[in-house]
């Protein structure tokens, strides 16, 4: 019986999403403010992308990069809230091996990828504001395709061991996930078999990318305090930092929630599991639904031609 139920589960062609665990009966009720930042980040997007198209003076460096950001939202989001809401609303919890294992992938690509452009965001506003006469000389077209083409393979290349290494493990005690998507940590604990190199590559993973990006953003943010100190009056000051507040608050609606949620579901074993799943699961949907609303309220040239098409529509 043994042997059996060990060749059931070594290679299991399904896993079973439990969704929140704890929560079932609540799950209409989660399910609508889910659904609404889901629908936020995805029409939030979508008008950045379609805003800076259209607007040939959005077309530099910043804008290129805030057009990456909302992709990378649209498909982090997209890539486990509509398994959710199947979870929420049709208790279809079934996944399939390669499906789940697919999912891992992007959701922790595309979070790597996130964590690179904050980078990127970052360079350009030191550029623009210790080099603002060098700007367009320093961030060409061609250094900015570069840019985001490293930030592209970086996060590729680093997630790849994620699928790999989940693959290869025996899953002889169970296929069923208690846990909303999945999350690489989530799928290599039902593991029966040391999962240590997972675990630590995990680790490595989390605190290397993001203690390598802080570390630039820190350099870049640095650089720039020093820069806008040395400007003669305090308006001037006031207005310089002013262009950066739209991607602080983005950095922060990143980073706070990635390193809580990745935290808890490593150490937080004192954590009630639903809490934890809970704060995973909108860790996913949070930044991608906050960042096209910070970018259009605080930048003026993307609220300019917002207001712009709502005032042409009404007339």
């Amino acid at each position: 019986m043994s042997d059996s139920n060990t060749t059931d589960f070594t290679n299991p062609s399904t896993f079973i999403l439990l969704g929140i665990p704890g929560l079932e009966a609540a799950y209409i009720w989660i399910s609508i403010p889910f659904c609404a930042m889901y629908t936020t980040a995805v029409l939030g997007n979508f008008t950045i992308l379609f805003i800076v198209k259209r607007e040939p003076s959005l077309h530099g460096p910043m804008f290129y990069f805030l057009c990456m950001l909302a992709v990378t939202d649209l498909v982090m989001s997209t890539s486990t809230l509509p398994k959710m809401l199947s979870i929420f609303w049709f208790n279809s919890r079934e996944i399939s091996f390669s499906a789940c294992l697919t999912q891992m992938y992007f959701v922790h690509s595309f979070s790597t990828m996130e964590s690179g452009i904050l980078v990127a965001m970052a360079l350009d506003r030191y550029v623009a504001i210790c080099h603002p006469l060098r700007h367009s000389t320093i961030l060409t077209n061609s250094v900015v395709a570069k840019i985001c083409l490293a930030v592209v393979l970086r996060s590729v290349i680093l997630t790849l061991p994620y699928p790999f290494l989940a693959r290869r493990w025996p899953y002889c005690r169970t296929n069923i996930i208690p846990h909303s998507y999945c999350g690489h940590i989530a799928v290599v604990n039902l593991a029966c078999a040391d999962i240590r190199i997972s675990s630590y590559y995990g680790l490595f993973n989390l605190l290397s990318e993001i203690g390598m990006d802080v570390f630039f953003i820190a350099v870049s943010y640095t650089q720039i305090l020093r820069a806008i100190f040395r400007l003669p009056t305090k308006d001037a000051q006031f207005k310089t930092f002013g262009t950066c507040i739209s991607h602080l608050c983005a950095i922060l609606a990143l980073y706070i929630p990635d390193l809580f949620s990745s935290l808890t579901q490593r150490f937080g074993h004192n954590v009630p599991l639903d809490l934890r799943v809970l704060i995973a699961s909108v860790y996913l949907l949070v930044p991608p639904m906050l960042h096209p609303i910070i970018y259009g309220v605080r930048t003026k040239q993307i609220r300019g031609r917002l207001l712009q098409l709502f005032t042409c529509r009404e007339t």
